[in-house]
């Protein structure tokens, strides 16, 4: 049964339990990192200390996760708040794709890489038309021309390319 504190909370209850512990446990992992990534040195002002404002702000992120966390007025998970961390972890879903894209261009290539994961990441978003597909092939290959043709972005070529003759292999790395 839930209590009068919990039935007054103005804002929306999904989720907030697992944010305010998620926060608070990934604040607390990065201030213990601090002494490992920063320093102090010796002969400087104390508020121009390298370590100083990233203390600063990693304590206050422990703080008030600690604050939001004991101002919730309840302390189990529901339904609900699974819920929410499946829809939350879509957003990993995309940086898994993105992190596949960045580690398949050196070995495949900028072009043939593009023209995979654009179509492919519209079948994801729910685009599953001929007509959108081949959208979605046409705006990868214009893509791949305006970066290195027109805005001359100097990104390597694949590995693939070092088995391509001579002539074709300097144009595809020049190119695609």
């Amino acid at each position: 049964m839930e209590s009068e504190r919990e039935r007054r909370f103005p804002g929306p209850r999904r989720g907030q339990l697992l944010f305010a512990i998620a926060l608070l446990v990934f604040a607390a992992f990065l201030l213990s990192q601090t002494p490992s990534q920063t320093r102090w040195v010796a002969k400087t002002d104390f508020f121009a200390q390298p370590r100083f404002w990233p203390a600063v702000g990693l304590i206050s992120m422990v703080v008030l996760g600690g604050l939001h966390l004991a101002g919730l007025p309840w302390r189990r998970f529901q339904r609900a708040d699974f819920i929410e961390a499946r829809k939350w972890s879509t957003a990993l879903e995309y940086a898994a794709w993105f992190m596949a894209y960045v580690f398949a261009v050196p070995v495949i290539g900028y072009l043939p890489t593009t023209v995979i994961f654009v179509p492919l990441l519209a079948r994801r978003l729910g685009y599953r038309s001929a007509r959108m597909l081949l959208a979605s092939i046409v705006f990868a290959v214009v893509t791949v021309v305006v970066f290195k043709s027109i805005l001359a972005v100097k990104i390597p070529g694949g590995m693939i390319y070092e088995y391509l003759p001579g002539a074709i292999r300097s144009f595809f790395i020049l190119n695609f």
